[in-house]
């Protein structure tokens, strides 16, 4: 069985960041020279401080919005996060060139509108964010899309597809019914204002997320949902209706680990074998 990833984005403060770590998320989110306003973003000097400060089992996230392939490439080498996630229109070729430059994961944002750039850019990046995207190429509308569609889209792709667009406690377990994706993405669903984690709803809503297993043996993928008597509290009435047992094509990966670490060779085999989204996104391409 396999458990859903998490990550939690749009980290401000090293209160949230220690937070989100010991409720067990995967990964953090850290918003950094975007084009659009948001309370959740902060400077690239912020962003470096917040990525050290991440513990060494939690995946450390740059969300940007880059204005070319140098500005993408400058960016990770000063922040230095695990993962880069780029938003904006770039094509497969730019986002390969991305890829080959940095040591950093890369995590391309697509539309949930726009299956055929998902397919496009999924086989030169390490996984595909679908999220609901606004006119200016950014995610985090805080609105929900056809998560049917895209548990379609996820089936056409060899690369890790994370689910995010309008998640949050009360609704994030029949997402992940729904869709199977390898992990989901929340922000604005576990915040008392912008910016400010709700602590409790960042543990609910990890809770509810990876209490649905995902069996990906025998090329199929099967999800099932773990019930436990703790995973009760405000919100649950707010559920949709639990669907009986999904099951999906298993999305088989065309690289080895052994040719993503001769692309990536400076990646840290600490950071390899942590039990993070850095880690499992490597694990993935096996």
């Amino acid at each position: 069985m396999s458990r859903t990833r998490v990550k939690i984005c749009g980290i401000t403060t090293e209160n949230d960041l220690a937070a989100v770590a010991t409720a067990g998320a995967d990964a953090v989110g850290i918003i950094s020279d975007v084009t659009v306003e948001t309370p959740r973003s902060v400077t690239i000097e912020r962003a470096t401080q917040l990525v050290a400060a991440g513990s060494p089992f939690l995946s450390t996230v740059l969300v940007t919005m880059p204005d070319s392939v140098a500005a993408a490439v400058d960016i990770t080498e000063r922040v230095q996060p695990d993962v880069i996630q780029i938003h904006g229109e770039y094509n497969a070729s730019e986002l390969k060139r991305i890829t080959g430059s940095v040591t950093a994961d890369v995590i391309a944002v697509v539309d949930a509108e726009m299956p055929s750039r998902a397919r496009s850019v999924a086989p030169v990046v390490d996984a595909v964010l679908i999220d609901s995207v606004d006119t200016d190429g950014a995610g985090g509308t805080g609105h929900t899309h056809d998560w049917t569609a895209t548990a379609e889209i996820a089936t056409m792709l060899d690369s890790p597809v994370i689910l995010a667009g309008g998640l949050t406690p009360s609704n994030v377990r029949s997402a992940v019914q729904t869709v199977a994706p390898f992990g989901v993405d929340v922000a604005s669903g576990v915040e008392d204002t912008g910016g400010s984690k709700d602590h409790d709803a960042v543990e609910a809503f990890i809770n509810r997320a990876t209490r649905v297993d995902i069996d990906t043996s025998n090329e199929q993928k099967t999800v099932t949902q773990t019930d436990s008597t703790n995973d009760r509290s405000a919100g649950d009435s707010m559920d949709a209706t639990t669907p009986e047992r999904h099951t999906w094509v298993t999305r088989h990966c065309s690289q080895s680990l052994d040719q993503r670490l001769s692309l990536n060779s400076q990646k840290s085999w600490i950071r390899l074998q942590s039990p993070s989204l850095h880690m499992w996104l490597h694990h993935f391409r096996q």
